[in-house]
């Protein structure tokens, strides 16, 4: 215990010396894929943690394995975390230490944490858009130490749409600048409400105006409540010029292995079209199949999809 205490507050010290280091910006390009070199794919295959939640919740799959299962069951070398599923971690450095050096064993990449439950960020009370704010910079600090290029918030609050807009592009600039001294990129989802609205997120982007402040665009996250969707391709096609994250949301699979909520050749052309070349995450979220087999199909028709794209 006392060699990962001593590792953990080594790592410390030097993500808080390093922080703004003009190397993290190279390493983040790589790391987002920015360009299409010789040879390489036209995207790459991550997972997220939220294509076990029901495993992680019943105990089935402990969050320190995530990483290790990604590549031994689904051969997938990158991963994206989900904060629930290690809440009260944030702040503990031997645990982020333990998970740093499993996925290292494991030759897994951390790419970013999707960061839940931490206050509405464009509340309409100053206090409690303070407070959320507050409880989003731990979780900077915490994608630095684990080597991760980003974290997903929400865009949440109450009010009228231009006036939340506001509020929501102040946060995240003042979110992105608290990143940038971390080389971590805060980025937003389309997850419910005005934020699944595609247009109105990218006015958000414009108002914000900040280098490490972006979007993860999700194939299927366009309720804006009650019986009314926003057009899945146009709003993915609004978030794209924003991203530097994409998830890949799956559901229900027809009998030729096609999802069959998304066409996912149509929206994959729209992403790359963007001249996105990043890691394209699995987010399978469906009821009917099996984790297991909804992460397997979702994979299936990423690669099927990205070979017949490269022709």
């Amino acid at each position: 215990m006392r060699k990962r205490t001593q590792a953990a507050a080594g790592t410390r010290r030097e993500f808080l010396a390093a922080a703004g280091a003009v190397g993290a910006a190279a390493l983040l390009q790589r790391r987002l894929g920015a360009q299409e070199g010789p040879g390489e794919p036209l995207f790459r295959i991550s997972l997220a943690q939220w294509s076990l939640h029901r495993a992680l919740y019943a105990g089935a799959l402990d969050n320190l394995d995530f990483a290790r299962v990604a590549r031994e069951q689904y051969g997938i070398e990158a991963v994206e975390y989900v904060s629930q599923f290690f809440r009260d971690k944030a702040v503990d450095f031997d645990y982020l230490a333990e998970m740093k050096q499993r996925a290292a064993a494991a030759g897994v990449q951390s790419l970013l944490i999707m960061v839940d439950g931490e206050g509405a960020l464009a509340a309409a009370d100053e206090q409690e858009r303070a407070q959320a704010l507050e409880n989003h910079f731990k979780w900077i600090a915490a994608a630095r130490f684990l080597g991760c290029h980003s974290i997903r918030v929400n865009a949440a609050g109450d009010g009228e749409r231009e006036e939340v807009a506001r509020r929501a592009a102040a946060s995240l600039k003042s979110l992105g600048r608290i990143g940038e001294q971390y080389g971590v990129n805060v980025l937003v989802e389309n997850h419910g409400g005005l934020s699944s609205d595609g247009a109105w997120l990218a006015g958000v982007m414009r108002l914000a105006g900040h280098p490490r402040v972006g979007t993860l665009p999700d194939f299927g996250n366009f309720h804006l409540g009650g019986d009314d969707w926003y057009d899945r391709y146009q709003g993915v096609g609004e978030m794209m010029p924003f991203a530097k994250a994409v998830s890949a949301k799956s559901h229900d699979f027809d009998a030729e292995g096609n999802e069959t909520h998304t066409e996912f050749r149509r929206m994959l052309k729209i992403v790359l079209a963007a001249g996105y070349h990043g890691h394209v995450g699995i987010e399978y979220e469906g009821g009917t199949l099996s984790e297991e087999e909804g992460i397997q199909k979702t994979k299936a028709l990423l690669e099927r999809v990205r070979d017949e794209l490269r022709g």
